[in-house]
């Protein structure tokens, strides 16, 4: 179908869903879409008359947060009559004046799920993502140093991902949170450095060595060098770009990726960017790390009144001792099965 087709179709459906008689009010009258390759999606009209796109989506599947009014409201729903019983991600229209919009909306959607007939939702993801990006503003441009830190976050990012794809999740530095990567009980704190020498990661507050309660934190240092898009090492927005592939929710990604200041429209600007590994290191965050922490101070009998407190630590030694690479293996596959 082209797009004047699917429109006529979408169209039509909440006309005739229009005309039928309300059975309840937290019943929604359904209408399948015919629609060759996206299949079964289906519009839907609520007790208050308003408009709903339903894509479907399996029982275990979260559904992004965030999205809850006054226009556009998203949510997880299941649906079951005498035959059938599916789950479906929920995008409704609450104001009746931009059904035209929704409309149009929808019709987007539609043709995006013939590109992604296996993973509907997530052309719903696209779709909403594009529109938002109408109204979204650009930061000014990422430096070195936020470069390398970013580029060393995508990279654990990636290996969580590789893992589970909802990994993204548990991302949090984008956030402002303490540490980078935190679930449930484990955290994860990457640094990331461009220098030639030694091993001094620069610690950010009183509480950026502190573990999760109850919990374990690990810290990985990167070691990054500069190089050209033609030699060794890997493009920023490749690493970007692998993340996105990974991942089973691109625009929740997308989001974190603009609060860490970076944008897609903005991918040119780093189109040269390239970083090579030179050296990485993981260590347990433990009693015998150096740090200075707020416990600890406290611990100590000392009242903890500084704030904005910024020091760095040297890890140029052999102790404390780096992890070994199976360590990291079972850490990392142990840190993506917790909650977030």
């Amino acid at each position: 179908m082209n797009e004047d087709e699917l429109r006529s179709l979408v169209e039509q459906q909440w006309i005739e869903l229009d005309a039928e008689q309300s059975t309840g009010e937290h019943r929604l009258r359904v209408a399948e879409l015919s629609v060759a390759g996206t299949g079964p999606l289906a519009v839907a009209v609520d007790h208050d008359g308003h408009r709903h796109l339903l894509v479907p989506i399996h029982s275990h599947i979260k559904v992004r947060t965030g999205l809850d009014g006054p226009v556009l409201r998203l949510r997880k729903r299941p649906l079951e009559d005498a035959e059938t019983y599916q789950t479906y991600a929920d995008l409704g229209c609450l104001r009746d004046d931009l059904n035209d919009l929704f409309t149009e909306l929808c019709v987007d959607v539609l043709e995006k799920a013939v590109e992604l007939p296996d993973n509907p939702v997530k052309a719903l993801y696209r779709v909403l993502d594009r529109w938002k990006s109408l109204f979204r503003t650009q930061g000014p441009p990422l430096g070195p140093e936020e470069l390398a830190g970013l580029f060393g976050e995508l990279t654990v990012l990636n290996r969580l991902l590789a893992m589970d794809p909802s990994a993204h999740r548990i991302w949090r530095g984008p956030e402002g949170y303490r540490h980078d990567f935190s679930a449930a009980t484990n955290a994860v704190e990457v640094k990331a450095s461009i220098g030639s020498e030694g091993r001094r990661p620069r610690i950010h507050g009183l509480d950026q060595l502190e573990a999760p309660d109850g919990g374990t934190l690990w810290l990985a240092w990167l070691r990054l060098h500069r190089t050209t898009p033609n030699g060794m090492g890997t493009r920023f927005v490749e690493a970007v770009h692998e993340a996105l592939r990974l991942c089973d929710d691109e625009g929740a990604l997308l989001e974190l990726l603009a609060k860490a200041g970076y944008s897609l429209a903005d991918a040119d600007l780093y189109d040269d960017v390239c970083f090579a590994i030179a050296e990485e290191r993981w260590y347990q965050v433990d009693a015998d790390f150096p740090g200075l922490t707020g416990k600890a101070l406290a611990t100590a009998g000392m009242t903890v009144s500084v704030l904005d407190v910024e020091y760095t630590i040297d890890l140029s030694g052999d102790i404390p001792a780096s992890m070994e690479p199976e360590q990291v293996s079972q850490m990392i596959e142990n840190l993506v099965q917790e909650p977030a």
